[in-house]
């Protein structure tokens, strides 16, 4: 906050305001959109699998990322209205506390991410064998790992978030990612384009084939989602952490709030993509606003 205030200072561009009404409207359309596909895929024996507990896991990320939108906002006006002071101990924890959610959103997608993206890979070029390598027991034991590892180094950079050398891994570990998947996706969409020809005199092939194509475009879309969410909120953190008082960042970080938006943004358009793509999907939220009425 300090240092986004001196670099608007020196430079000629205003900050550009998000209405609090806009922050708690859409981090609540994104927890609510995205319990309900946690409560979809529990209530559905048929979406106990895998790739669906991915999903959820992905689901969790965006929630928490709203949630971290939510009490930051709350925080900020309750030290307009006096009651809270921003350099107090306990307000030193709680902004700690709520970075480290906000680490833990981010990590979390990321490797939700690449979770969906490798479990597609096994289903396109392992089908045969898919049932025995993603088992629902390795399932469980990669996602208690994930959320072990996004935990453990949520809580370490939220406590070393000062520190350079916090910062650089952290932010590298973004487009690091990015850039693993990228190679993954090509690396899929080629072979996938050399298999088509060869299993093109298969009918039943052919169905099952388009059907997990269907599902690495989906997983594609994600992934554009995520880029477009999250990338200026990174960029944010570089800038503010490297080049705080040049004015040309500070222009930049003028936007902040919009940049805090977008991410919320995110958790309400993956459902979205998941319920329009997925007609298993379609049909629980059918069954379940039936039921409700």
């Amino acid at each position: 906050k300090n240092i986004s205030d001196f670099s608007l200072n020196i430079t000629d561009c205003t900050q550009v305001v998000v209405p609090e009404e806009v922050f708690f409207t859409v981090a609540a359309a994104g927890i609510l959109e995205n319990l309900l596909i946690l409560i979809a895929v529990v209530r559905n024996k048929n979406l106990h699998l895998p790739m669906y507990f991915f999903i959820c896991s992905l689901a969790i990320s965006d929630m928490l990322g709203s949630l971290y939108k939510t009490l930051e906002n709350i925080f900020i006006i309750l030290c307009k209205m006096g009651y809270l002071t921003r350099h107090g101990d306990f307000e030193k924890k709680l902004d700690d506390a709520m970075d480290s959610m906000f680490i833990l959103s981010l990590l979390g997608s990321i490797f939700s991410l690449l979770a969906i993206a490798a479990d597609r890979y096994i289903t396109i070029f392992y089908a045969l064998r898919y049932h025995n390598i993603m088992t629902l027991r390795r399932t469980f034991v990669i996602l208690a790992i994930i959320w072990a590892f996004c935990a453990g180094s949520s809580i370490a950079i939220a406590l070393f978030s000062y520190e350079a050398a916090t910062v650089i891994p952290f932010t590298i570990l973004f487009p690091l990612m990015m850039f693993f998947m990228l190679c993954l996706y090509v690396h899929m969409f080629l072979l996938a384009r050399s298999h088509a020809k060869k299993i093109a005199s298969l009918p039943s092939s052919t169905v099952h084939h388009r059907t997990n194509m269907k599902g690495a475009i989906t997983l594609t879309i994600f992934l554009g989602v995520f880029l477009c969410c999250w990338a200026p909120f990174v960029l944010h953190i570089l800038l503010a952490r490297f080049c705080p008082h040049n004015p040309y960042c500070a222009c930049y970080m003028s936007i902040f709030h919009v940049n805090g938006t977008l991410i919320m943004c995110n958790a309400i358009i993956n459902p979205m993509i998941f319920a329009f793509r997925s007609p298993e999907l379609r049909s629980t939220f059918k069954k379940m606003f039936y039921c409700s009425r």
